[in-house]
């Protein structure tokens, strides 16, 4: 039988938290040992408790994993600031072209600055507002239809609903000769 889904958010027992956190802290810590061991790597592990106290794991020697670390963060920085300046900027002129374009379009197609576009692009535009015209028109007509047919479905209760009102008036009245009271429905 399996364990069920914890939910991971903040424990608010303070010593069931205490207790977790301890658990979890090994178990860490069991696992970058072995990731160290199975894998040679060099894993460094910084852990910092709720109350500030300091809890670390280094395969090697901290201090060398740190400048590692450090160093390969400061070449890979200065290679992707250049990097991300260029491939920003060729992003922004790409997406103010697209917001030209968008902006061109939209215009066309609320009938704006037309003299300027040229016949082949005319016809593009008067395709597209063809198209969008008869989707509108067959969203009308289903919604025209379902609205008609609870319409229809509504007047058919509503006669029902007065035959029945109509046949049982007759029978307390006694107006009516028939015996049983019948309830046709069509």
């Amino acid at each position: 039988m399996g364990r069920g889904k914890v939910v991971i958010r903040r424990i608010d027992n303070s010593s069931s938290r205490q207790v977790t956190f301890s658990k979890r802290r090994s178990g860490l810590m069991k696992k970058a040992k072995e990731l160290a061991i199975l894998c040679d790597a060099q894993v460094g592990l910084i852990i910092f408790s709720s109350t500030g106290k300091l809890h670390e794991y280094a395969s090697t020697s901290m201090k060398s994993i740190m400048t590692r670390y450090e160093n390969i963060e400061d070449k890979n920085m200065e290679h992707f600031n250049y990097q991300d300046k260029n491939r920003w900027q060729r992003e922004a002129v790409i997406m103010k072209r697209h917001f030209e374009n968008l902006q061109d379009y939209s215009s066309s197609f609320n009938g704006e600055e037309l003299s300027r576009l040229k016949v082949k692009d005319l016809q593009q535009l008067e395709q597209q507002l063809q198209t969008s015209l008869s989707q509108i028109r067959d969203k009308k007509k289903l919604c025209l239809e379902e609205e008609n047919k609870k319409l229809h479905e509504k007047i058919l209760t509503n006669d029902i609903s007065k035959k029945c009102t109509s046949n049982v008036k007759e029978c307390i009245d006694g107006e009516s000769p028939r015996a049983p009271f019948t309830l046709q429905l069509w």
